[in-house]
């Protein structure tokens, strides 16, 4: 059963893509950053291989998927900045998050504050819920939406080039999505260790 909806899933991103191309892309990576369930694995690794056919640019491509991702964000910025926690359990009713990740995300923005905007777009899964509490303390829209596309454009050009790498064999690829997901969320929890290390060294040197 599962198998057969993700089989659909896929068969509608990649209609939609070849389809309309780029604005597809920007489209489905809005809906994926707005918590609409859409892997970006499938939408990012699918247009890096239409690059490798000729069919599509390559920076095109991570542009689009980035600035859909921060449309997306943004969405979910204005819907927390004006209803708060509401907006969260409307979400919740239609089974667009779980209320853990979004703890999960809440409690990494107050601990990293604004930079948890860039690195959180590179985890997988709560990468999309880091807007939720970035709007719900107001925090400085320009920066957010800098911080967020930043790691929006990063994400988005990991997943096209192992898309144009695969080339024809990309559809084999989605066995190793998962251990790409774990590498990522390896490098970033060094990142956050690294950070931490700092601003404590900072403290014992005041």
């Amino acid at each position: 059963m599962i198998e057969e909806f993700v089989a659909v899933v896929s068969g509608f991103i990649l209609n939609i893509i070849e389809l309309w191309g780029y604005f597809g892309i920007f489209v489905l990576m809005t809906l994926e950053s707005a918590n609409i369930p859409i892997p970006s694995e499938i939408i990012m690794a699918f247009s890096g291989f239409l690059v490798s056919t000729g069919k599509l640019n390559f920076w095109f491509v991570v542009l689009a998927g980035a600035l859909g991702n921060l449309l997306g964000s943004l969405l979910n910025y204005f819907l927390a900045y004006r209803y708060g926690k509401k907006a969260i359990n409307f979400l919740r009713r239609f089974a667009f998050m779980e209320r853990q990740d979004f703890d999960i995300a809440e409690s990494w923005f107050k601990k990293f504050g604004l930079f948890s905007s860039f690195f959180m777009r590179l985890m997988p899964v709560l990468r999309t819920f880091i807007s939720f509490p970035a709007g719900m303390f107001r925090v400085n829209i320009i920066e957010f939406s800098l911080l967020t596309f930043i790691g929006s454009f990063f994400w988005s050009l990991i997943l096209t080039y192992i898309g144009y790498v695969a080339g024809a064999n990309w559809n084999f690829l989605e066995p190793y999505f998962r251990r790409l997901d774990v590498l990522i969320m390896i490098v970033v929890l060094g990142l956050l260790g690294w950070f931490a290390y700092r601003r404590l060294m900072k403290r014992m040197l005041k």
